[in-house]
């Protein structure tokens, strides 16, 4: 047997994407070089890694197998480079974010220097939906997940980052009135919601059950991306995060609509389990966060306070 840990990091990427176009463009090589690699790898065994059926690739039985021996290889290389790392004094290892949707407005801003100052750390973050942040937070495979409403069932430390300030949000052709209108609107104009399960979605529904509002649903939309494009065409009106919603607001493609009792307000806050135990990594970060927080939030986000 000879293949390479080369080799092995293009077979996961390729079973990842079932794929050698997406696998060569995720990992910046050629199409060639990447079924070169994949052939080469093939050669070492006489049953099949993979089968394409139609146009779609497919990892076989045994090649799953070989995926899950392949990631245990690399997985103690990686121990390997972090002890190496770790004897020369070198803050080292994963950090594991999980993060809502939204959230990807936020946390990068809360990373990057930590991240430039401690080059012996890698990161893995999922930008995902509210209901798999919460899986990750009880499966315990994060250290940390940023989030904009606590989940109820699970028991957790937090720190909060920044306000999360939401508004009813409008394209450029509605016209804006002398005062802010009444919660009543709400009866009247076609408005579009997140998907069940979003933190947006909640916050805006628990707003609504508290003033006792009736707020027809126009459509329904899985992002904040979707949403925005449907305001700006004019299919309606949203209940969204001002942290999302800066650029197009600045661009006037959308603009906010004065409401009696907005901002609707909640914090992004950064969580992790109560009992955790957190790695070196971990508490680096975190220690990180509640001495730079305050600066971290005045550089990027002073704006958000303005309005």
């Amino acid at each position: 047997m000879n293949y390479t840990l080369h080799q092995l990091q293009i077979f996961l990427k390729v079973a990842e994407v079932k794929s050698i176009t997406k696998a060569s463009e995720e990992l910046n090589l050629t199409q060639p070089a990447v079924s070169i690699q994949i052939k080469n790898l093939q050669n070492q065994f006489d049953i099949p890694l993979t089968e394409v059926i139609g146009k779609q690739l497919y990892v076989t039985d045994f090649g799953l197998e070989i995926v899950e021996i392949a990631k245990n290889i690399l997985n103690e290389v990686q121990k390997i480079n972090y002890l190496t790392m770790s004897f020369k004094g070198i803050l080292s290892g994963k950090l594991n974010l999980s993060v809502v949707s939204t959230g990807k407005y936020v946390i990068p801003y809360f990373l990057s220097d930590f991240l430039k100052i401690n080059p012996g750390i890698d990161l893995n973050m999922d930008v995902t939906n509210k209901l798999k942040v919460i899986k990750s937070l009880e499966k315990n495979e994060v250290d940390f997940a940023l989030v904009s409403v606590l989940p109820k069932k699970i028991t957790l430390n937090s720190e909060i980052l920044l306000d999360n300030k939401l508004y009813l949000i409008g394209n450029k052709e509605v016209i804006i009135p002398n005062k802010p209108y009444g919660k009543s609107i709400f009866n009247t104009i076609p408005l579009i919601y997140r998907e069940e399960g979003s933190a947006t979605r909640l916050i805006m529904e628990q707003f609504f059950e508290r003033n006792e509002i009736k707020a027809p649903m126009k459509m329904q939309l899985t992002s904040n991306e979707a949403v925005k494009q449907a305001v700006i065409a004019g299919l309606g009106y949203s209940i969204m995060p001002l942290i999302g919603s800066n650029n197009e607001l600045k661009n006037k493609e959308l603009q906010i609509i004065p409401v009696f009792g907005f901002p609707i307000t909640s914090d992004w806050r950064l969580v992790w389990l109560k009992n955790k135990s957190l790695s070196p990594v971990a508490q680096a970060y975190l220690d990180y966060i509640k001495k730079e927080k305050e600066v971290i939030v005045q550089n990027h986000f002073s704006w958000i306070y303005t309005l």
